[in-house]
């Protein structure tokens, strides 16, 4: 739920030194002194943008990779913040064309190496590549209309390339071409089928829907329906990505809600998602201000709605109570003109201490099935 090239994306509007300073990732505890009853979060992600607004255009300086993104891999005790990094975003033409510029390599972009994913994947921290944003919604359009099969068949290989999952980012608001996304997807499987114990990297393929079921709607009801289903799932989660603006923990909670319940009032109708499908969204950077979720875990939003998030209850669909966990937007620079997690503003007193009192796993574990 994130732009490229500088802007902040609006549902509402449509709008080597990893190897050399490698750690070994310690579990951290189940359920930490003071941390909530419930469900403690599996998935808790940051999206990542480089430091050039999501299109990782450039080939990072290894050295300086980790001085600006050091918090992601260490929250002060040596454990990393984070068990999973969304590198965000594969232009899905791009991709499909193969495409070699300035920015690109064979479709993608040229800072999306191997040396980025070894960074994190050493540490215990699993990757991902997120394909689409809003920036290449046309895009996307245009790519399914083309070849939809061979773009899922490039995107597998890309993902078997480098050790990664891959994301959805399809942000058509009316009349996504659900057709073409589901020859994708069926590409997609028949290279890497899914995967419920998580060991193929390249099998974890996930979507991102709204913040609620408001926007996306077309999307989320297909999704949901017949993707996100605990009898049959196609793909691993959908994360309800960040609003316009960083939301109250009451309207986070009500959006949220949404997925759970679904809407029985629309037509054809959104399904419930179980709790353990999807992910809630935040923001650690948004415009000029770094949010209390980077750098003050008390005051966030993150912790207000930790109590929900780990004991929200099934609705119509799944049997397990609690969201799958939370993914936050965005880490390093995710828009030209605003603020960046680089130091000083690192954010391991917000998201690398909800880390710890949360108890997040690491590296991630089998995900809730139901």
């Amino acid at each position: 739920m994130r732009v490229p090239f500088g802007n902040v994306k609006s549902w509402v509007a449509a709008a080597a030194l990893a190897a050399s300073a490698a750690l070994v990732p310690v579990a951290a505890p189940a359920t930490p002194a003071g941390a909530a009853s419930g469900t403690p979060p599996q998935v808790y992600g940051a999206w990542h943008c480089s430091d050039d607004a999501c299109t990782w255009a450039t080939v990072r300086d290894m050295a300086d990779f980790d001085r600006a993104n050091h918090w992601l891999v260490d929250r002060g005790d040596g454990r990393p913040s984070v068990n999973l990094v969304v590198l965000s975003f594969v232009n899905p033409l791009t991709l499909l064309n193969g495409t070699t510029n300035s920015g690109n390599a064979n479709g993608v972009p040229v800072g999306m190496n191997q040396a980025v994913v070894d960074y994190f994947t050493s540490r215990g921290i699993r990757v991902m590549l997120s394909i689409g944003g809003i920036t290449y919604t046309d895009d996307w359009n245009t790519a399914l209309a083309q070849n939809p099969a061979l773009l899922g068949q490039k995107a597998a290989a890309l993902a078997s390339q480098l050790g990664v999952g891959i994301e959805i980012d399809y942000e058509q608001s009316s009349g996504p071409n659900v057709t073409g996304l589901q020859a994708f997807i069926d590409a997609y499987r028949a290279a890497h089928p899914y995967d419920a114990s998580g060991a193929d990297p390249a099998a974890r393929l996930t979507i991102d829907v709204a913040a609620g079921d408001r926007w996306l709607i077309d999307l989320d009801q297909y999704a949901t329906a017949n993707w996100l289903t605990t009898a049959k799932p196609v793909l691993d989660y959908a994360n309800a990505m960040v609003p316009s603006k960083q939301p109250s923990a009451d309207a986070a909670e009500s959006n949220w809600q949404e997925h759970l319940a679904g809407k029985t009032n629309y037509s054809p109708a959104i399904p419930p998602l179980a709790p353990a499908k999807f992910t809630g969204s935040l923001y650690i950077a948004e415009g000029s201000r770094i949010r209390p979720e980077c750098n003050d875990f008390s005051s966030s939003v993150t912790n207000a709605t930790s109590s929900w998030t780990r004991n929200a209850a099934p609705a119509g669909a799944g049997t397990t109570t609690g969201l799958l966990g939370y993914m936050f937007w965005a880490a390093e620079r995710p828009s030209t003109r605003g603020v960046t997690t680089a130091p000083p503003n690192s954010c391991e007193g917000g998201v690398g201490t909800g880390a710890t009192t949360l108890g997040i796993p690491l590296p991630m574990p089998p995900l809730r099935q139901s």
